[in-house]
């Protein structure tokens, strides 16, 4: 009997503690990713867009604009809400964007207008004006810095690459721009972000890591040198904030094994290996699960990623913590027929598509008390 009586005890401990997780309430916010291909106006401008003129090799009309415009809207206005319906993505990093202006019609459109997303965008050398930017809700982000930080990377990086490796150039239309005299390659910056989320302090960067043109080891210490200038921006929030929040996101051009992520900015694939002052990558463990952002040679990898600091990753959710990630990948965003079947829905000359990346997202949750 008294066996009987301790398992009855038992099965009420555990019904009572279940009723007092379920209760628990959180609040949740979505913070995103999304490459968006090419996002050109129609005005030909200072930066090299003469394919994406009305007159040039894309045939870059008003309206294959005003479409671009609509479907990158309504994904935006959807990532996230299997978790979150409620709300679309608080933050979203974005990338291949060629000027503010493309930005201010995108948070214009019908699905966007009534989240009044704020802008923040610098122009960026990259000779095709395709640069990162960070869009926020005003209701419950508030910048209070925000800067460009220029990745300084020079042709000589990569002579000894050149001379050791003899790789095809890959195809891709994010060609590198070199200064002859000065054998600096221009790509884009990074943009480093500040502000409070309803109230407590998030440090926000935003990347496009230099391509994969010329050959993908050639081409590796650039983005090694991006990774490397990610970790600096890191050590000097944590020397001002050692419990900083810091989020940093981008089109990596490398996947999460690449020697630019795991020894540039030192990124973790599990929780518990991520010390003071470390970054939590979980899209590392999703790739090894076989998840893909985008193909890259006939092979899904995740070049887009989401990866934070250890404050953000502790078992006290009285603060936003993450959550968990996730890949956007709705069926209407897939190629259906042909030899990309399976691979993002993008642009072509018989279809206004929307990118040729999945976006990429996290959860920040806390709970309420």
């Amino acid at each position: 009997m008294r066996i009987k009586k301790l398992i009855a005890f038992f099965f009420v401990l555990f019904a009572i503690s279940t009723t007092n997780a379920q209760t628990k309430k959180f609040t949740i916010h979505t913070v995103a990713f999304y490459n968006f291909e090419n996002l050109f106006d129609t005005i030909n401008g200072t930066n090299n867009d003469e394919e994406w003129l009305p007159d040039g090799t894309q045939n870059w009309t008003s309206n294959k604009y005003k479409q671009k415009l609509h479907n990158l809207a309504r994904v935006i206005s959807e990532i996230g809400s299997t978790d979150n319906p409620n709300n679309s993505p608080t933050l979203i990093g974005g990338c291949e964007i060629e000027n503010r202006g493309v930005l201010e019609d995108l948070v214009k459109e019908p699905a966007l207008i009534n989240k009044e997303y704020g802008i923040v965008h610098f122009d960026s050398p990259d000779k095709r004006g395709i640069d990162v930017a960070l869009l926020y809700q005003k209701k419950h982000f508030k910048p209070t810095s925000y800067k460009n930080i220029p990745l300084l990377v020079y042709r000589n990086q990569i002579n000894q690459a050149a001379k050791d490796k003899n790789e095809a150039d890959d195809a891709s239309d994010d060609k590198s721009e070199i200064d002859k005299n000065l054998d600096r390659v221009y790509t884009r910056d990074v943009l480093l972000v500040t502000g409070f989320l309803d109230g407590e302090e998030v440090n926000v960067m935003v990347n496009h890591w230099p391509s994969r043109s010329g050959g993908e080891k050639k081409s590796s210490p650039f983005r090694e040198a991006a990774g490397r200038l990610n970790r600096q921006i890191m050590d000097s929030i944590f020397k001002i904030n050692p419990n900083a929040k810091i989020i940093t996101m981008g089109d990596l051009n490398d996947g999460s094994y690449n020697k630019s992520v795991k020894e540039g900015i030192g990124a973790k694939r599990k929780k518990e290996e991520v010390k003071q002052f470390g970054i939590y990558n979980p899209f590392e463990e999703m790739f090894y699960k076989g998840n893909a952002s985008l193909f890259y040679r006939d092979a899904g990898d995740i070049f887009d990623q989401i990866m934070v600091s250890e404050a953000l990753i502790k078992n006290d959710y009285s603060t936003y913590k993450y959550w968990k990630a996730g890949i956007y990948n709705k069926p209407y965003m897939i190629t259906t027929i042909g030899q990309y079947k399976g691979y993002p829905l993008r642009h072509s000359m018989t279809e206004i598509g929307f990118s040729d990346h999945f976006p990429v997202y996290i959860y920040l949750i806390k709970e309420v008390k």
